[in-house]
């Protein structure tokens, strides 16, 4: 099985940078080819624009392609600019805050979860849910169909009470399902969790599975905070087949912590 696709989240640029750990990334990247990046939002820590174009030109450094979509942090953290242009720093530089890659094999749709009124929980208003189950309806036949957004949709598996899943995660985790999605991918915990639609609910006849997702924070914005743990996943797929493959930090190093395969069927 070929590895497509490289999942990192909460970067955090401007609080508590690594080079060391950007440089292993990097390394890592060479070494595994992924056709596609993708950064599930918080991107920066306080959505500046200096820190918004330093987090794009390293991710573009690393050479596949980037999809990026904001969190919480990428937004400014003052009034009024808040409230009255929050994504503009975010859309000057990537452009859109609801990205979409698509091709014959991988369709990938992006979706802004942040709620400029609520700092850290997140909430699909504003017809977004609608908008993207109508992009996922687009994909390629055959084409693994993936949603990106920033909040998880399951809860956390330690800690970070304050860090609620998404606001009627049920109704979007059904939603999304039906329109096709065989992937979910998230972070804001900054803690590594991957199930299946099936370990948790039970479905009826015609109710789709689905594999949610949530990256390690690759960041760390808070060192003390109870040894937090840092890495990324490396997400493979074949016609029958999503495998996510979660990479931690360790020893200089980014290194292989658990394997997860999970089916495609419907």
């Amino acid at each position: 099985m070929n590895a497509r696709i490289l999942h990192v989240s909460d970067l955090h640029a401007g609080r508590h940078e690594s080079p060391e750990v950007e440089q292993a990334l990097a390394a890592f990247v060479a070494e595994r080819q992924p056709g596609l990046v993708i950064a599930s939002g918080d991107l920066t820590h306080r959505g500046r624009r200096d820190q918004m174009e330093r987090t794009h030109a390293f991710l573009a450094s690393l050479g596949p392609p980037v999809l990026a979509v904001p969190g919480n942090h990428d937004i400014p953290a003052i009034s009024p600019k808040r409230f009255l242009a929050p994504w503009a720093e975010f859309e000057r530089v990537w452009g859109t805050c609801e990205p979409v890659h698509s091709g014959p094999e991988l369709h990938v749709v992006g979706l802004n979860s942040v709620r400029p009124y609520r700092h850290q929980s997140g909430g699909l208003g504003g017809g977004r849910l609608h908008g993207a189950v109508a992009r996922l309806r687009e994909a390629p036949d055959g084409a693994l169909r993936v949603v990106v957004l920033h909040h998880q949709l399951m809860a956390a598996p330690w800690r970070a009470a304050r860090k609620r899943p998404l606001a009627q995660r049920g109704r979007v985790l059904r939603a999304l399902a039906d329109a096709g999605a065989n992937l979910i991918l998230s972070g804001h915990i900054h803690q590594s969790s991957v199930g299946e639609r099936r370990e948790f609910e039970v479905l009826g006849e015609g109710d789709r599975g689905v594999v949610l997702a949530t990256a390690p924070g690759f960041g760390q914005p808070r060192p003390n905070r109870l040894g937090e743990a840092r890495g990324l996943h490396l997400i493979g797929h074949d016609a029958e087949t999503v495998e996510v493959e979660t990479f931690l930090w360790s020893g200089g190093a980014f290194r292989l912590d658990a394997t997860r395969r999970f089916s495609r069927a419907s």
